[in-house]
């Protein structure tokens, strides 16, 4: 018997294993929730699976999402980035990129983890919605909407209200799987 998947998913070998192993799964540790707010910050304007289908080279790019090392990424660093036919060639997101993980650093600092910081807005518990249809999720909350505020003044960019909620769906903090799919009790 075939498993029941959310209907965004079905179809695509790569969407279908990502669906069925990552979305939606409380992450909780910092150098996999950096990875998601850049993939997610990527994303805006485009569709998730182009981020997905390049997110390989997303990694060897991004030196495997090292928050720490692209920190310090220099004009060179960039320049190079930007030749890079692997990724999305975004200035502004590179450069973002760059900004966000300093800030990523600095919310560490104050909070002890970034893990602490996001998964505080959400009581350390995902928030688990009823939806019989994935077009029924909305595409941000006035939870997203207070997150995306909080991280802009803390000098986070690409973080509006719509890429923080397709973080918090990917990361877990709430769960948007359709009530009939196989993973919405497992998650």
């Amino acid at each position: 018997m075939q498993k029941h998947r959310c209907g965004w998913c079905e179809g695509d070998t790569l969407y279908e294993a990502y669906h069925d192993h990552e979305w939606g799964v409380p992450v909780k540790d910092d150098q996999s929730l950096f990875e998601f707010l850049i993939l997610e910050t990527f994303q805006a304007g485009l569709s998730w699976i182009t981020v997905l289908r390049k997110r390989e080279n997303f990694r060897k790019a991004f030196d495997n999402f090292d928050y720490k090392k692209i920190a310090n990424y220099e004009q060179p660093k960039i320049a190079e980035l930007l030749q890079d036919a692997g990724i999305i060639r975004n200035k502004l997101k590179i450069n973002a990129t760059v900004s966000n993980a300093v800030a990523f650093m600095n919310v560490q600092k104050e909070f002890g983890s970034f893990s602490k910081y996001i998964w505080g807005f959400v009581d350390g518990k995902p928030i688990k919605n009823k939806l019989k249809n994935y077009k029924d999720a909305p595409a941000n909350t006035a939870l997203s909407d207070t997150i995306s505020k909080d991280l802009k003044k803390r000098g986070f960019k690409f973080v509006g209200s719509t890429v923080v909620y397709a973080h918090m769906q990917a990361t877990g903090m709430v769960n948007d799987h359709e009530i009939n799919c196989f993973r919405y009790n497992e998650v």
